[in-house]
Formats: C-alpha cells, structure tokens, sequence
C-alpha cells in the first residue's frame, strides 16, 4: 500500500512566489466520494491522466495512482460528481521538502493552499512566514469536499 502523509495549510500572503517555479495547470474530477475514500482523475499539462484512489483522512492517508489513457479519462468526466476542480500547483523548496502551492481557479478561486508531503508522521518543520492556520484534520479541505460543496466560508477557516 502506498501511503501519503501530508500537512496542509492556508497561505496568508503571495511571498511564497519569490522562490516559486512557474507552476503546472491541474484539472481533476471525482468519480466517487464518502467517508474515509474518494476516486478522482487528475490531469496536468504534459504528463498522463491519473486515476487516483485515496483511503483514509487527515495527516496519514492511503494512495493508489494508475496512469490511465486520455480517452478513458475524457469518458470518464462525463460522469464526475460535483465542480471540477482547476488549480495551478507551484513548488516551492524547503530544505529537504518541497511545499506545494496550489492556487485555485474557477468555482474555487480565490483559494490558495499549501501541502507538504512528509517522510514521517513526527517529521519536524520549520514553516515560512507566509504559511496560515493548519487545515490537515479539517474535512472540508479536501479537493474532494471543495468538489462537492464549494468554498469553506471565511469565517469558518
């Protein structure tokens, strides 16, 4: 089983664009979604669709990816739930680490998170400035959620 532990952040100011790459376009629907599981497709420029299946929540988390042809996933949209969700994903270095910041298009815009994927659950990290308020454990930040139910009001995050 492939696990993926990741923390998840809200980005307070746009100085994290300073050591940022140009970032890669990203468009990604869910097929299905409860509790504890989700199934989406992922496309970003250049590279192969993904059909991604995720178990679990929170910090530690179940992944299993598949590349799969673009007329499959071209098919497949037909039947996703929800918005599909259109983000643009910059990396930025951090020591050893690489943070992720995904700036949200669409239905889900002005939304900019960041993610950083961790050797460990216990994994030490010295945060930047511009990082905000934690949102690893909280459900409504998941892609899938954003898919299904749209933006977390600002006075909720």
């Amino acid at each position: 089983m492939a696990e993926e532990i990741e923390r998840k952040f809200l980005v307070t100011n746009p100085s994290w664009r300073e050591d940022a790459d140009d970032g890669t376009a990203i468009r990604q629907f869910y097929l299905a979604v409860r509790e504890g599981v989700s199934i989406r497709v992922r496309r970003r420029e250049g590279r192969p669709a993904v059909l991604t299946v995720k178990t679990g929540a929170g910090l530690s988390r179940g992944e299993f990816e598949y590349d799969i042809p673009d007329t499959d996933a071209d098919a497949l949209e037909a039947s996703h739930l929800g918005t599909v969700v259109e983000k643009r994903r910059h990396l930025v270095p951090l020591g050893e680490l690489t943070i992720e910041v995904d700036v949200f298009a669409g239905a889900l815009a002005p939304l900019v998170l960041a993610e950083i994927e961790l050797p460990t659950a216990d994994h030490a990290v010295l945060l930047p400035s511009w990082i905000g308020p934690e949102v690893t454990h909280d459900p409504r930040f998941t892609n899938a959620a954003m898919a299904l139910s749209g933006l977390v009001p600002d006075d909720d995050a």
